[in-house]
Parts: C-alpha cells; sequence; structure tokens
C-alpha cells in the first residue's frame, strides 16, 4: 500500500493553512475542526524513529499556538511513537478505517442517475454541511477546508431547486479521495449517497484514475455498509492522539 501518496493526498484535500515536513512526517497546522488538517502522520508505517521527531513535531504546533496532536495507524511499526505519546500523557481515541477501491467498482455498484458534478460547488451545495443534524461550526470549516483543494470536483444531487445531498473527489499523487460525503437529514436511506459516489467516480475514471481511497469512522456503520456496497476495503486503522484538556 502506498502510505505516503495517501497521506499525502489527504492533506493536500482538507487542505490545511500551512503543513511542516521533516523526518519522514507531515504536521498539518490548521486551528479548525477538521481533525486530520490539524495533526500530524507519519509517510510510512515503520518509520525511522527517536523522541526527536516529537520534540520537533510538539515545537511546530506550539509555534502555530496551537495543541500538538498525531494520527498514527493501530500498526506494530508504530508502537515505539505510541509508547512515548503515552509516557508524555497522551491518550488516544476516535477509530478512523482508510478504505481503498476503485472507480471500475464504484461505478459498477451504482443504481440512479450519477450525481452532477462541476470544478466549483453549485449553489445550494455548502449548505447541505450545515443543515439539520450537521454542527453548523464544523459544517463551515469542511466547506471552506474542502474549496481549498487545489484539484477538486463537487458532486451534488438536487430536487428542484434545493442540494440534497453533496460529496467530494480531491486529486492527487495517484489517487482520488473521497471526503465530504453529506446528505440532507430528511433524505436519508433514499439511495442519494451512492449516485454521489457514483458521479465523483465518473469524474476519477474520466482523468484516467482509477486508485481511490476515503476515510471513515469506525463507528460509523452505515456509511461503512455503503462504502463496502461500493467495493472498498479496509487499508488500515487509525487512532487520533492527544492530551486531555487542561
Amino acid at each position: 500500500m502506498d502510505v505516503e501518496a495517501i497521506e499525502r493526498a489527504t492533506l493536500s484535500a482538507v487542505a490545511p493553512r500551512a503543513v511542516a515536513e521533516f523526518d519522514g512526517w507531515l504536521v498539518a497546522l490548521e486551528p479548525g475542526t477538521i481533525r486530520r488538517a490539524k495533526s500530524a502522520v507519519p509517510l510510512s508505517h515503520d518509520p525511522a524513529y527517536s523522541p526527536s521527531i516529537l520534540d520537533r513535531i510538539e515545537a511546530a504546533f506550539a509555534e502555530h499556538g496551537l495543541e500538538p496532536a498525531f494520527r498514527l495507524a493501530d500498526l506494530p511499526g508504530l508502537a515505539p511513537v505510541r509508547a512515548e505519546l503515552t509516557r508524555r500523557g497522551y491518550g488516544f481515541e476516535q477509530p478512523t478505517l482508510v478504505k481503498v477501491g476503485s472507480a471500475a467498482a464504484m461505478i459498477a455498484a451504482a443504481r440512479g442517475a450519477p450525481a452532477e458534478v462541476a470544478e466549483a460547488p453549485a449553489e445550494g451545495w455548502a449548505r447541505v454541511f450545515t443543515g439539520e443534524g450537521f454542527d453548523p461550526a464544523d459544517g463551515a470549516n469542511r466547506v471552506a477546508a474542502l474549496t481549498r483543494s487545489p484539484d477538486a470536483v463537487y458532486g451534488g444531487v438536487r430536487d428542484g431547486d434545493r442540494t440534497v445531498a453533496v460529496g467530494v473527489a480531491a486529486f492527487g499523487h495517484g489517487w482520488a479521495s473521497v471526503h465530504g460525503m453529506r446528505t440532507d437529514f430528511s433524505r436519508r436511506g433514499q439511495g442519494l449517497a451512492g449516485r454521489v459516489l457514483a458521479g465523483l467516480a465518473g469524474a476519477a475514471r474520466d482523468r484516467g484514475i482509477d486508485r481511490v481511497f476515503l476515510q471513515v469512522e469506525e463507528a460509523n456503520f452505515k456509511a461503512r455498509s455503503l462504502y463496502r456496497g461500493f467495493g472498498f476495503k479496509p487499508a488500515w486503522r487509525y487512532f487520533y492522539w492527544s492530551r486531555p484538556a487542561r
């Protein structure tokens, strides 16, 4: 699995305002609510490691007035890092799965008309993120980040003049990545998310890209079932590591 390409593509998609890189780590430095955009991640699951690397990462966060945070795969090669973070008082939470699939499999699994896809969000696209059932502050942060992505397309299903389901595909480092999947609270269970996935897969195919990845919280069983039906398979699991609020 091309871990480095996936991690670089992830940060390109969520577009933190600053990223530091040293010794095989990316350090995303963003004050918003998207945890992937405000944590440090290694570019390998078996990195060269010493405690001094963590010192440098913590210093980078401090220079930007941010609390340090890490995103670490639950794999043996990162055990020394996890042990050192534990010693420093960090805890872990929010198990999340990285899943990989293909545009061809997504298109084959699609039912119904694919969502419309454009290079800029359609009118009403952003409102889905802040509608009923979603945290408005988090939604606004996600809209801001995803619309900063340097190479992305925006999918949406409309009902008349109202957008009712959305998603984003970002392209980079040989991958398409899926982000920002949201369906209006009143329209869930109608297959709209699948139509968004189909539209995004078509956009990837049109660019000659077949490899697709996404990230989904382990506890989100409905989303995991949806993605499984579109051919996505788990690649690895990670946790977020941070210190308790003081």
